[in-house]
């Protein structure tokens, strides 16, 4: 991933929807690769439905594992708009918070599983 000079994350070089729309993949600048499945962009959206205004709002998104990705709308050039199968599209997707889920990718999935497990929750709809 590549900074500005004034600190801030560029723009990827890329970014690829798979053809049943259930993966985006992120080619950042320096050839370096994200790939995040549409559930697992959906169920850490940025979003106030999601994160809520507090650590005390957070929810928890269940039944998310068929969403799709839409469509994906440019926001100036600092975060894509990602529009998912379930009509949910208000979160902004930074390019720093896009990198942020590719660095922690693995521990961000294995607490969301964990926090449905103790919730009773599941992925299915």
């Amino acid at each position: 991933m590549v900074a500005s000079m004034d600190g801030k994350l560029e723009a990827p070089s890329e970014l690829r929807v798979a053809k049943d729309r259930r993966m985006l993949t992120v080619t950042w600048k320096d050839g370096a690769r994200d790939e995040f499945s549409a559930e697992f962009l959906r169920v850490l959206s940025p979003s106030a439905e999601v994160r809520g205004h507090s650590e005390a709002d957070r929810k928890t998104m269940s039944g998310k594992k068929d969403v799709t990705i839409a469509d994906l709308q440019p926001i100036g050039h600092y975060a894509i708009r990602i529009v998912f199968s379930d009509g949910h599209d208000s979160g902004l997707f930074s390019w720093t918070y896009l990198s942020e889920l590719g660095r922690d990718r693995d521990a961000r999935w294995q607490g969301y599983l964990d926090e449905l497990k103790a919730k009773g929750l599941k992925r299915e709809a």
